[in-house]
């Protein structure tokens, strides 16, 4: 393995680029983009797995908050979801509090009920942080994103060539050449292929990968897009989910705008009144720059060959946990354990894989709708651990893969929310464990938590102020 082409300007295509030449420096990696692509999103959010890229791949945080309008970004804060506003956000100090691999500090906060701002970060709920605690998660103004991703790649060897595939050259099963309309070349020739084209899935496709759809269990299919202005003195360090009339609408904050879109169900409502129902949620016209119409799914293969398709070329879920990036992130870190020697063998571990990545997220964005009013099946791999769920929390062995977005305490919190636990048996659970670890370890650690929470509130700051302060001025 000599060389690599990555067709496709994207957050995908150059994530997989920069994870790949930081792995294997001597490798030769070429992108070709083309200027006249838009790219999705306005405003764009994080899981941690971005925090896992950035350390790979040396990317400061300064760098980060200087070039790409970047704010932290502790969870999401679901509105008009339930009765209560709900949040989904994984609190290490809780998260830590085990006993032989069960998540006892969410098994007390569930059976006691404790409101989100008691097992959280209290003061993420009044626009504030800690700079000594700072998330993990991101939030940034995408297109300032992808231009600092780009600088990054060229900065580092990437040879980036502006131009559009006219077409894909097969032998034997394999790409074997990309016609290219540029300047710089007609034609590129390498040893593997990543597919990083969006929805047009231009070199995947030709390989006989075929779209699995879905529709059945997920009811949103279409969404606009659009930034609004910052007025606010600060911001909060959260993504917003607002439930609206026929979907819900995101709210995520960066240095200089808000970047807002509507995810609704077409065959309730269409673009123009999903435009109006923000308005009047806002108080002010928008000015709508995307308006995008999909299919959730994903590829039944995403490796083929010498071509492996990542990003939207590979998947497409919805935004509600933001979750697109991560799983980029996740494909190419799986594909650089098999790249330069791989095996029939490995492409098939890799499919695999990839398959319970997007079961996962899949069922967890499934999970978000469980008490709404819309119509839709519920997967049988969800259908089986809700049987369990009910009885019990999530635990480790539950899920298939390193390499899975969302885990056990995920499901965990939006279990606990959604009121789907049967709190008697997850009663029985907790005092039936060990009467000195509980009364010894586990509700002093919760005690500690709290009272650290009220002390660490006095020296929250802005989230604005901790951001301006972490900015280094050029």
């Amino acid at each position: 393995m000599k060389n690599i082409t990555i067709v496709g300007g994207g957050t995908s295509g150059l994530v997989s680029a920069l994870i790949l030449k930081a792995k294997f420096s001597s490798l030769d990696v070429n992108i070709i983009k083309s200027d006249n692509i838009g790219i999705i999103g306005v405003g764009e959010g994080t899981t941690e797995h971005w925090n896992d890229f950035c350390g790979f791949c040396d990317i400061k945080l300064s760098d980060l908050l200087n070039k790409t309008d970047a704010t932290f970004k502790y969870g999401v804060m679901f509105e008009g979801w339930m009765p209560h506003n709900f949040y989904h956000m994984v609190t290490a100090e809780i998260s830590d509090i085990k006993l032989s691999m069960t998540s006892v500090g969410y098994l007390y906060a569930t059976i006691n009920n404790m409101k989100p701002e008691e097992y959280t970060h209290k003061y993420s709920f009044y626009n504030k942080l800690l700079p000594s605690k700072l998330s993990l998660q991101y939030h940034f103004d995408t297109y300032k994103l992808n231009k600092f991703l780009l600088d990054i790649c060229i900065e580092r060897g990437v040879k980036v060539y502006d131009g559009l595939v006219t077409d894909v050259e097969i032998e034997n099963d394999k790409i074997t050449k990309l016609k290219i309309d540029s300047d710089e070349l007609s034609e590129i020739v390498s040893d593997f292929y990543i597919d990083s084209t969006g929805f047009s899935r231009i070199l995947i496709s030709k390989l006989g990968s075929k779209w699995e759809s879905y529709e059945k269990y997920l009811p949103m299919n279409e969404a606009i897009a659009f930034p609004t202005a910052l007025n606010d003195d600060n911001y909060p360090p959260y993504t917003l989910s607002k439930r609206m009339k026929a979907g819900w609408m995101w709210r995520i904050p960066t240095q200089k705008r808000w970047g807002n879109g509507y995810v609704f169900n077409n065959t309730l409502i269409n673009a123009e009144e999903a435009k109006l129902e923000c308005e009047n949620y806002l108080g002010h016209s928008v000015d709508i720059q995307k308006n995008i119409k999909f299919n959730a799914g994903k590829l039944n293969k995403a490796w083929i060959s010498n071509c492996v398709a990542i990003g939207l070329s590979s998947n497409f879920v919805e935004p509600l946990e933001a979750s697109s990036i991560g799983i980029s992130i996740n494909q190419v870190f799986l594909l650089s354990h098999f790249l330069i020697n791989y095996t029939d063998k490995d492409i098939e571990l890799y499919n695999d894989k990839f398959n319970i990545i997007m079961e996962n997220v899949r069922d967890f964005i499934v999970l978000h709708y469980l008490k709404s009013d819309f119509k839709f099946d519920i997967p049988e791999s969800l259908k089986n651990n809700l049987k369990k769920w009910k009885y019990r929390l999530p635990v480790k062995e539950d899920f298939g893969s390193n390499y899975v977005i969302f885990r056990e305490d995920n499901f965990t919190i939006l279990l606990k929310e959604l009121g789907i636990f049967d709190i008697e048996s997850l009663k029985r659970e907790y005092y039936s464990l060990n009467e000195l670890h509980r009364q010894k370890v586990v509700e002093p650690q919760i005690e500690r938590f709290t009272q650290k929470e009220e002390k660490y509130f006095q020296f929250a700051l802005d989230h604005k102020e901790v951001v301006r302060k972490l900015i280094i001025p050029v």
